[in-house]
């Protein structure tokens, strides 16, 4: 028996285990649980104001015309659907995310990329901020006493979640579960208590007069349905987002965008037929929502708790933005449309400057409207229904041009999503333009512009650079050292050491004002001799920049290769580093603005 068998065991292969570091493997990435809770809360919370958009936009044809929301929800919900199965086509073109702006970059060419990208960042930060306003509006109506710090509220929710998304979106992503496992099941609650009761268990809010100012006719349909359409926000959100996910990527995602689709369809259609049977009307102070959960619950302690847990759903949907934007924004860096240090990611799977942007342009939409939720709500669905728009074309345009089994059935079915959701759109421009989507329709062009200019810097930049040209050889030349240097210390040795190690010259350079201080100096530098020629440079105003800046352009005008090594002294203590001058970063500095010499900070360390 050989070595290999012996004691009776099969020979292993030994690898090593290699502790891995925070955002490596799989457990900083989401599950299909995790997913749906951090990023659908967008699409499911928008059941609390979907609906309720519905009914607002057919009370103006009378009571009567409220029987047409039923209809009307159905229409949505097979957009819906369509919507859903297109996504998870998406997810599975497009597994490194990107949604309708990946698409788009396929598919439909670079302008409507770059239309795609915008309305996808615009509909973003408006989703962190109506969210924010919305939950906070249900907040102010469980609690009046909130309502004069309405936009404290908001920004605080908004801090909370940066800082957690800062840590990572698992994070997130738990903290997000138990939130929404009570919203999913109060909504359920209200639908299934609400259908078993034969009459409401009881009304809330005041009445309000209802008076037909409109006929109920094709336009106030549309309205209704573009309205309504604000409930599908969110929906793109997970094929955004596919590279968050654990392995396999594609089917956990695919996974939970069906997830999605199920339980938001099931819950607009159940709320639809409840607003239908009860005969529910607008009412003063309380939502729609709120009137369908007093009839299934009364107004006891399930009422409240619905209600607050309905609020906190709300601030918490705006995780959804915190998830998708900061991976779109990746692929534009990637695509040389954003700067590039928007594609770089912390030790854990976040890309940290996304989400500080995100989170810092949310903050200040939020107060240039003092988070009021009526003018926020315009904006809302434009750039989402534009994204639906590009993402369904271009699907169309990919099944015609690949030609998989079964292609025609899919691009009929993107056709029709891609002629809905164009509808939509058309719909919300027109009614909504005056009453603040203009705003959008001018963001999307700049934002496009930026977006091109940034792309035509890089390319500039890259054939200024030569990159993907192959460069003429390099060239030896002899090079120079200097090093400035206030006194012969160990900082001078340790410095003047690494600095032969650099280079074939080394010459030290000091700044003195004072003669006496200058020939001190040059004594001591002579009973030390380390072999390293000093220049001592006069500067009568006492300053060191200028005489060591022109001594540095002076060394470097004979073709030499020069490089300047600056010492600096740090404790190892932070409390003591405020204690050291800064003159050596103050002078890396300038010879970096106006020489072109290689600068290098040499750190002497001490242990104080």
């Amino acid at each position: 028996m050989g070595h290999d068998m012996a004691y009776g065991l099969a020979r292993r292969q030994l690898q090593p285990r290699v502790p891995l570091r925070p955002g490596e493997g799989d457990k900083d990435h989401l599950t299909s649980l995790e997913g749906l809770s951090a990023l659908s809360l967008d699409a499911l919370s928008s059941v609390a104001y979907g609906p309720e958009s519905i009914v607002l936009a057919l009370v103006v044809a009378g009571a009567g015309a409220l029987r047409a929301t039923l209809p009307i929800t159905l229409v949505i919900t097979v957009l819906l659907v369509v919507l859903v199965v297109s996504y998870g086509q998406v997810i599975a073109v497009h597994p490194d995310g990107g949604g309708a702006y990946a698409v788009a970059r396929k598919d439909l060419g670079r302008v409507p990329s770059l239309l795609a990208a915008a309305s996808l960042v615009v509909d973003y930060v408006l989703t962190v901020a109506v969210s924010l306003a919305a939950g906070t509006d249900a907040l102010v109506s469980a609690f009046p006493a909130l309502d004069g710090d309405k936009l404290a509220v908001c920004l605080a929710g908004l801090l909370l979640l940066t800082a957690v998304n800062l840590r990572g979106v698992t994070e997130s992503a738990r903290l997000l579960m138990l939130p929404t496992l009570l919203f999913v099941a109060g909504i359920f609650a209200v639908i299934v208590v609400g259908l078993a009761r034969p009459h409401p268990m009881a009304m809330v809010g005041t009445a309000e007069p209802v008076h037909a100012t409109e006929a109920l006719g094709l336009l106030v349909i549309l309205k209704a349905f573009s309205s309504g359409c604000s409930a599908l926000t969110g929906v793109e959100a997970i094929a955004n987002a596919v590279p968050t996910f654990r392995e396999p990527r594609v089917k956990r995602a695919q996974r939970t965008e069906l997830m999605l689709g199920a339980l938001l369809g099931v819950m607009l259609v159940g709320l639809a037929v409840l607003i239908r049977r009860n005969d529910v009307v607008p009412r003063g102070g309380v939502t729609v929502l709120a009137q369908l959960t007093a009839g299934a619950f009364g107004t006891g302690w399930m009422y409240y708790a619905t209600n607050v847990v309905v609020a906190l759903v709300l601030l918490l949907a705006a995780n959804t933005s915190f998830g998708g934007l900061p991976v779109l924004m990746s692929l534009l860096a990637r695509d040389h449309r954003l700067p590039h240090l928007f594609g770089l990611r912390a030790e854990r799977p976040v890309y940290r400057w996304g989400v500080a942007v995100l989170s810092l342009t949310a903050a200040l939409l939020l107060i240039a409207v003092d988070a009021d939720t009526h003018k926020l709500i315009p904006l809302f669905a434009i750039g989402v229904f534009l994204g639906f728009t590009l993402s369904q074309t271009g699907l169309v345009l990919h099944w015609r041009r690949e030609r998989p089994p079964g292609w025609r059935r899919r691009a009929a079915l993107n056709g029709l999503g891609a002629v809905l959701t164009t509808i939509a759109t058309c719909v919300l421009l027109g009614t909504k333009f005056l009453e603040g989507a203009w705003v959008v329709v001018v963001t999307v062009p700049l934002m496009m512009l930026l977006f091109s200019r940034i792309e035509r810097y890089y390319r500039a930049a890259g054939e200024e650079l030569g990159l993907g040209r192959i460069p003429p050889p390099p060239r030896s030349r002899r090079s120079l050292v200097i090093v400035p240097l206030g006194q012969v210390s160990n900082v001078a040795q340790h410095a003047l050491t690494a600095a032969m190690a650099l280079g074939d010259e080394v010459v030290a350079v000091v700044v003195h004002h004072d003669p006496n201080k200058s020939r001190a100096l040059m004594d001591a530098w002579n009973r030390w001799n380390p072999g390293v020629r000093l220049d001592v440079l006069d500067s009568p105003h006492r300053s060191l920049v200028e005489p060591v800046v022109g001594y540095v352009n002076e060394a470097a005008r004979d073709g030499r290769q020069v490089a300047v090594l600056i010492p600096e002294v740090e404790p190892r203590s932070r409390r003591y580093k405020l204690l050291q001058n800064q003159r050596g970063l103050l002078l890396a500095t300038v010879l970096r603005a106006r020489t072109d010499v290689v600068v290098c900070i040499l750190p002497h360390r001490i242990d104080l």
